[in-house]
C-alpha cells in the first residue's frame, strides 16, 4: 500500500504546530512613497485603535474584568502585525485566541466572538489560505472550524462554517491563480530565452556553413596545389619545393584549426576544444615556422611559462602580429620578446621596417581581436609606429583564470 499521502498528511500536521514558517510576503509600496514612509505610524495608531474598541466590547457586553479584558484584546489584535511575515506563527495566535475569545459569553450569543475577532479570524484565514500549502490548509481549516462546533449554537453552525470554508476556498483559489501566473511568466521567460538561444545557434550554424563552403574550400586549394605544385611545373629546386611543403603543410594547419572552430559554432554548448589549444611552449615553433616562410624573426630569448589561457592569448597575439609584420612590412627583422615580471607577461614583437607591402583589399580585424584578448584577461594592448619600424606589445597577468569557464 503506497503511504506517502498519509506521511504528507503527518508532515503537514507536524508543520501547522511546530514546523517552520512561510518566507514573509512584504508587499511593495515603491509606488506610493508618501503611504510607504507614513505606513507604520498608521498601522500602529490603527491596532491600538482595534485594541481600545476589542477591550472596550469586552469589558462593556462580557462584563470581564479589566486585566481580563486587556490581555484578550491584546490576544485578539496580536496576528495582525506577523500575519504577513509570519502566517502560521499569526495562525497559531489566532487559534489561541480563538478558544479563549469565548470567555464569559452569553449563552444566547450566535457569534461567540467579538465583532473585531471575527474580522480578526477572517482576515488570518483569507492570508493563510494563500500563503499556505494545500496540505497545510487542510489541517488549519479543520483545526479552525473545531471552535465551531464546541461554542457555536447548532442553530447557527451551518452558516458559520460554511462562512469559514468560503474564506478557506476563495484563498486557495487565489494561491492557485498566483501560482500560475508565476509559472506562466517563468514558461514565457525561458520561452523567450530558448527562441533567443535557437536564434544565436541558427546564426552560428550559418556562418560555420559559410566558412565551410568559402574558406575552407580556398584553404584546401591552397595545400592541394602547393603540394602537386612541384610535380605540375617540373623540375623545381630543393628549396622550393620545401618552400612548397611549409606552404602545404601551414594550409593544412589551417584548416585543422578551421575545423574545430566550425564544431564550435555549430554545438548548441561551449565545450572545450577536442584538441590542445597552442600555449607559451608553442611560440618558439611558431617563430621557427615563421623564419622558414621566409621572415627574419628572431625570439629573444625562451618564453616564460604561464597559466593555459594567458599562454593561448600570448601565443594568438603573437600570431597575429607576426603576420601583420609579413604583411605589411615584408623583409622587415622582426624581433619577438616574452618577459615575466611582478606577475605580469610583457609581450613585445618590433619590426624594423621594410619597404611597402601592396594595397590590401580589404582592412582586416587583426588589431582588434589582438585587444579584445588582453582585455578580456584585464591586461593592456597597444601598437603603432616606432622610430625604425612598428611595435606591437601587451601585458597580460599571470593570475588571470579564463573567463571562458
Amino acid at each position: 500500500m503506497d503511504t506517502s499521502p498519509v506521511r504528507a498528511g503527518l508532515a503537514a500536521l507536524r508543520r501547522v504546530w511546530a514546523g517552520p514558517d512561510y518566507p514573509p510576503a512584504r508587499p511593495s509600496l515603491r509606488r506610493w512613497p508618501r503611504l510607504a514612509a507614513a505606513g507604520p505610524p498608521l498601522a500602529l495608531l490603527a491596532l491600538l485603535g482595534f485594541t481600545l474598541i476589542t477591550a472596550q466590547f469586552l469589558l462593556d457586553e462580557r462584563k470581564l474584568p479589566t486585566a481580563t479584558a486587556w490581555l484578550l484584546a491584546a490576544l485578539t489584535v496580536a496576528p495582525l502585525p506577523i500575519l504577513l511575515a509570519r502566517p502560521l506563527w499569526a495562525w497559531r495566535i489566532m487559534f489561541l485566541g480563538q478558544l479563549l475569545g469565548t470567555t464569559n459569553r452569553p449563552p444566547t450569543e450566535d457569534w461567540p466572538w467579538s465583532p473585531s475577532q471575527v474580522l480578526v479570524i477572517l482576515a488570518v484565514l483569507v492570508v493563510v489560505a494563500v500563503r499556505v500549502d494545500r496540505a497545510v490548509l487542510a489541517w488549519l481549516g479543520l483545526f479552525s472550524l473545531l471552535p465551531i462546533w464546541i461554542f457555536v449554537p447548532r442553530s447557527n453552525q451551518g452558516g458559520v462554517i460554511l462562512l469559514f470554508v468560503v474564506v478557506l476556498v476563495l484563498g486557495d483559489l487565489v494561491r492557485r491563480n498566483v501560482h500560475a501566473r508565476r509559472a506562466l511568466a517563468e514558461q514565457a521567460e525561458r520561452s523567450e530565452l530558448e527562441q533567443a538561444r535557437r536564434a544565436v545557434l541558427e546564426e552560428r550554424t550559418r556562418i560555420a556553413r559559410e566558412m565551410h563552403d568559402v574558406v575552407a574550400h580556398h584553404m584546401s586549394m591552397i595545400a592541394v596545389q602547393a603540394e602537386t605544385a612541384p610535380y605540375r611545373v617540373g623540375p623545381v629546386p630543393e628549396a622550393a619545393r620545401t618552400e612548397f611543403l611549409d606552404i602545404a603543410g601551414s594550409a593544412r594547419e589551417a584548416l585543422t584549426e578551421l575545423r574545430r572552430l566550425l564544431g564550435v559554432l555549430r554545438s548548441d554548448a561551449d565545450p572545450a576544444a577536442t584538441a590542445p589549444q597552442p600555449g607559451m611552449a608553442d611560440v618558439p615553433d611558431l617563430v621557427a615556422a615563421a623564419e622558414r616562410a621566409g621572415m627574419a624573426v628572431r625570439l629573444d630569448g625562451p618564453p616564460p611559462d604561464a597559466p593555459d589561457a594567458v599562454g593561448l592569448a600570448a601565443y594568438r597575439i603573437v600570431q597575429e602580429a607576426l603576420a601583420n609584420a609579413a604583411r605589411h612590412a615584408p623583409g622587415a627583422a622582426v624581433t619577438v620578446r616574452l618577459r615575466e615580471h611582478d606577475g605580469v607577461l610583457a609581450i613585445a614583437v618590433r619590426d624594423t621596417g621594410g619597404p611597402p607591402a601592396p594595397a590590401q583589399p580589404t582592412s582586416g580585424h587583426g588589431l582588434t581581436g589582438m585587444r579584445e584578448r588582453a582585455r578580456l584577461l584585464g591586461g593592456t594592448f597597444s601598437a603603432g609606429g616606432t622610430a625604425d619600424g612598428f611595435a606591437v606589445t601587451a601585458e597580460l597577468p599571470l593570475g588571470t583564470e579564463d573567463p571562458t569557464r
